[in-house]
């Protein structure tokens, strides 16, 4: 059977007796291949991107420890299990991922039936709802030791390594681009001492490591078609040892901006303090008590890093040549930077107001 320029004849006879009649492309994720296939009844088959996660088995092994901590979990709740996490489908011959003879990894999750994603946060409720989502995830997973889990993607969000690479790519400058971003240099390294703040917490035993998702946005949700309540969290590729005001803090750099990621009117880049109230109330109640003060305390700054780091991540991509991040057009990642660096000056600007919205809610 070739789908989108793959066969995947050989690993359907991995998992089957019968070879299922349909198997084609399926969703708009940019990372792994990924497919429905229909058989007695409905899965998602996914080729996994080795370039981007060179180690698989560790990978799967993340996956499934999480997720059937979850269901163990729902299921002595009382609550639907089988609706509570993905499902990884095993083999025949009873693996629970596959490698074929081109030495592809594929792994199987079952359909979760009468689900619906959606791609753009369309109103409050559905902030909301993402944030009571995501926080959820962090109370079902609190007791699980985070430092079992391994790294998906090294130095993800270590943020001060992240400034060790712009700082590298300044002194480089491999494609003569530095000398028409020294203002946004500058922003960087008057924030230096700040890129430490969560690694100096955790140092101190305020900010615990966590399991965390590191993809925290709202297509990472299946919500029940019907009552439109999130179901579960999905995409969980990325799911490592990390702070959790760092998940809080990338739903907030992405979703409680006023404008888009690369606006190039900056004017337009605020923080909407309304939206980071709706997300804070929601991610607390789905952590039912599960953070600590200290670590409830950080969430303004989580908001602030996790912004400042994706600039410096675009800044460094463009003094590098634009060789991570796709562009659409000349300086796009320079655009993206400057927006994100506009969104943290906002934020510094609204800090004391964020700590106070904190201090209510907590």
């Amino acid at each position: 059977m070739i789908t989108k320029n793959i066969d995947t004849k050989e690993v359907l006879n991995a998992y089957f007796k019968t070879l299922p009649s349909y198997c084609e492309p399926y969703g708009n994720g940019h990372i792994n291949d990924t497919f429905l296939v229909v058989a007695e009844r409905r899965y998602i088959l996914q080729r996994m991107n080795t370039v981007v996660f060179p180690h698989p088995e560790d990978l799967m092994e993340n996956i499934i420890g999480v997720t059937e901590h979850i269901r163990n979990k729902v299921q002595v709740m009382g609550g639907d299990a089988a609706r509570a996490s993905l499902v990884v489908v095993p083999t025949q011959s009873g693996d629970l991922f596959f490698r074929d003879s081109t030495n592809h990894y594929w792994r199987m999750y079952e359909f979760t039936e009468r689900t619906i994603t959606r791609e753009v946060v369309e109103n409050i409720e559905d902030f909301y709802n993402c944030a009571e989502a995501f926080g959820n995830f962090q109370q079902q997973l609190a007791d699980y030791p985070a430092e079992k889990l391994h790294e998906s993607i090294a130095n993800f969000h270590n943020t001060p390594w992240r400034y060790e690479n712009l700082m590298k790519a300044i002194e480089k400058d491999s494609c003569g681009r530095l000398a028409e971003v020294t203002e946004e240099v500058q922003f960087a390294r008057d924030r230096e001492q700040f890129c430490k703040t969560l690694e100096l917490a955790h140092e101190a035993g305020t900010l615990p490591l966590r399991v965390t998702h590191n993809d925290t946005k709202l297509n990472n949700i299946l919500f029940d078609e019907q009552t439109s309540a999130p179901v579960c969290v999905i995409d969980l590729d990325t799911v490592m040892p990390g702070y959790s005001v760092n998940d809080f803090g990338d739903s907030i750099r992405f979703g409680a901006n006023t404008a888009v990621e690369d606006e190039t009117d900056l004017s337009k880049v605020k923080l909407d303090l309304n939206l980071f109230e709706a997300y804070a109330k929601g991610f607390l109640k789905g952590c039912n008590g599960s953070l600590i003060e200290t670590e409830i305390d950080l969430l303004p700054v989580g908001a602030m890093m996790m912004t400042l780091e994706c600039g410096m991540s675009f800044l460094t991509d463009y003094l590098e040549g634009d060789v991570y991040f796709k562009i659409h057009r000349p300086k796009h990642n320079l655009d993206r930077a400057r927006n994100q660096f506009a969104l943290v000056a906002d934020m510094e600007r609204k800090a004391d107001q964020m700590r106070e919205i904190i201090d209510r809610l907590k």
